[in-house]
């Protein structure tokens, strides 16, 4: 008989597609998981938007290991903010970072530069 423990780990394994490094379950992508009579139901909220504040704490970290800065908490940016906010380089910690292209690869993430160690990384924007 399967575990729902044994279940989460098995999904804990599922990269996203967008960003490998982190899984499903570390967005918070996958809320439910339930064991009836055998069989499996694993529920996406479709009801409930998703936000970045959904992002597990060990998910925002695997995020910056890999080189992109976790997004700030919710309702706390905006364009204005998003340029002169203080972000963490997610290589060195340095906040003497810079705004270079609010556009990224995907709709989600910006572009900056560190001043600090030279290095250009992603941000998360806040959803």
């Amino acid at each position: 008989m399967v575990t729902e423990a044994q279940v989460w780990d098995a999904l804990a394994e599922i990269p996203d597609p967008e960003i490998p490094v982190i899984s499903l379950v570390d967005l918070g992508v996958i809320r439910v998981v339930a064991i009836e009579n055998g069989n499996v139901r694993i529920q996406v909220m479709l009801d409930d938007s998703w936000s970045t504040d959904k992002i597990t704490a060990a998910g925002r970290e695997k995020l910056r290991v890999s080189g992109f800065a976790p997004p700030a908490p919710r309702g706390a940016t905006d364009l204005v903010q998003l340029n002169r906010a203080v972000f963490r380089c997610p290589y060195c910690g340095s906040t003497d970072t810079r705004l270079e292209n609010i556009f990224g690869p995907t709709p989600c993430r910006s572009l900056r530069y560190c001043a600090a160690c030279r290095q250009p990384f992603e941000q998360f924007k806040t959803i």
